[in-house]
């Protein structure tokens, strides 16, 4: 049976939720973060980089989100949640399934990583790890934060899903980092579309079953 390796608060919430809108069997072993809030060396048993989310499948192991999105939907999605071939939507779809981990994550890690380093620097050098931080968010990382998040705004302005006017796998996708910014990035100020977004999947019957299965996901809202 297909089987999701399932790191708590993570972003294998996304996996399981996929799953339960394509209505795949699958079993779920969980792996609780360290107080580092590291993934745990028994992952490493799975896949060699030790990260999720990760699934296997068969003799298959997959990792990497947008990989693992592909296969599920490729393998066991029957045409469902994805445009058909040639389409405009359809690449659209590419875009936005790619886009979620390769832009715009890699900005939202950034503000979490130069918020938290202040906090945890030593004592002495906190004064000025505060300092290269600050300056680093405010020139850098917020700027473009703000520019993704009004580029996410315009584009559900012109359709009701990411990939057009049907629910799709790049919307599951792109959960994660919309969900990221409402919770640390601002995105409550001034973006009606995309906080809308978020509350038409949030009530959505699989993504309300997946919620059950994985557990407390604490970048939700």
């Amino acid at each position: 049976m297909l089987t999701v390796h399932h790191l708590n608060n993570s972003r294998s919430q996304r996996v399981l939720w996929l799953l339960e809108e394509l209505s795949v069997p699958y079993q779920i072993i969980r792996y609780e973060r360290l107080p580092d809030l590291r993934a745990p060396p028994e992952l490493r048993a799975i896949h060699p980089l030790g990260k999720s989310p990760v699934i296997t499948d068969g003799g298959n192991v997959v990792a990497e989100s947008g990989a693992i999105v592909e296969y599920l939907i490729e393998t066991h999605g029957g045409g469902r949640l994805i445009p058909p071939p040639g389409t405009p939507e359809r690449l659209r779809y590419t875009y936005w399934l790619h886009y979620a981990e390769g832009s715009a994550m890699p900005l939202l890690l950034l503000k979490l990583l130069f918020n938290i380093m202040p906090k945890r620097a030593p004592g002495l050098l906190r004064p000025l790890v505060r300092k290269v931080s600050s300056q680093t968010l405010t020139t850098l990382v917020i700027p473009q934060l703000k520019q993704h998040m009004a580029f996410w705004e315009s584009e559900l302005q012109k359709s009701e899903w990411f990939a057009g006017g049907a629910f799709t796998a790049a919307d599951i996708q792109m959960s994660f980092p919309l969900q990221a910014a409402a919770a640390r990035g601002g995105l409550e100020q001034s973006h009606p579309r995309a906080m809308d977004f978020l509350d038409r999947i949030e009530k959505r019957p699989a993504y309300q079953r997946a919620m059950e299965k994985g557990g407390p996901y604490t970048v939700s809202r």
